[in-house]
């Protein structure tokens, strides 16, 4: 099975993996933007902007509307968009608490678990517990300096959940709206989600500095990400795309040193080391099962 996924991926392969690398590059560093706009608005704000922005975006290139679901898929799309709005606006929420490096940590803990509850190999639950002693390393349980929020910690946990929620859903969706489930979802979400940001941010919304900036967050962690996942995923199997996007945790933790001055210690890089090893891990081990 490696030596087939090998010949598949060669030839051409720069492109897609380079693809793959600028979506995580562009979702991080448009997080690390988002999080300077906080004090304007509110993570709460920005989760608005970001997704009522990128729902206007996706439905002007896409289109959705050229295929309208059936009444029966409809509750799987509002489910789909419900999980998708949520996992934002928590992640976001934890973004204003701890470190990025450390919430993605914890986030990605979400679509790990739904590898492995579908799993029946026993080899599969070392990457388990590798995971949990990384995520023990990154979350302090002292009261010092280095503990970190527990409610951001809660937030993070939160998304984790809402993220695999979007994948179980999401993967009924899909069946449902084809290539407009992303638009349809996003619709979804802003329906919700918007009135939130709304509620807590007021009129600062309308801000056309806080607009164009919400702008610039919505391209950079949504509008880009999705169409450079869309091209890798056309010319990579799963499994290798499941390991490139198990080094996030990294790539968000370097936009946060990068942009926010946000700094870790030592043994919190060993903590994202191994929840990266754990889900790299288990992504090859999923796809090889395939």
């Amino acid at each position: 099975m490696t030596s087939q996924a090998q010949v598949q991926v060669q030839p051409g392969a720069a492109l897609p993996v380079l693809a793959i690398a600028g979506a995580m590059v562009s979702t991080y560093a448009g997080a690390a933007f988002a999080k300077q706009l906080f004090p304007l608005v509110g993570a709460e704000g920005v989760v608005a902007l970001r997704v009522g922005l990128s729902s206007l975006l996706l439905c002007a290139f896409t289109r959705p509307w050229r295929t309208l679901p059936s009444r029966a898929d409809l509750p799987w799309l509002l489910l789909y968009g419900l999980a998708l709005g949520s996992m934002n606006l928590l992640i976001y929420r934890a973004f204003a608490r701890i470190p990025i490096g450390i919430a993605v940590s914890i986030e990605v803990m979400g679509p790990l678990a739904v590898v492995l509850l579908s799993s029946r190999r026993a080899r599969d639950f070392v990457w388990v517990a590798c995971a949990a002693f990384g995520l023990w390393l990154l979350l302090p349980l002292t009261t010092g300096t280095g503990a970190l929020d527990p409610l951001g910690v809660a937030c993070a946990a939160g998304a984790a959940l809402c993220w695999a929620l979007y994948i179980v859903f999401g993967k009924r969706a899909s069946t449902a709206a084809g290539s407009g489930t992303v638009a349809w979802g996003m619709l979804a979400a802003s329906v919700f989600i918007v009135p939130i940001g709304a509620h807590y941010a007021g009129g600062a919304l309308l801000s056309p500095a806080v607009l164009a900036a919400g702008l610039a967050v919505a391209i950079l962690s949504s509008a880009a990400p999705y169409t450079l996942e869309m091209i890798a995923l056309r010319k990579l199997p799963r499994r290798v795309f499941g390991i490139l996007v198990s080094a996030s945790p990294a790539v968000a933790a370097l936009a946060g040193f990068m942009v926010l001055g946000e700094r870790l210690s030592g043994v919190q890089w060993l903590g994202i080391a191994l929840v990266i090893l754990a889900c790299g891990a288990t992504a090859a081990s999923a796809g090889g099962a395939e």
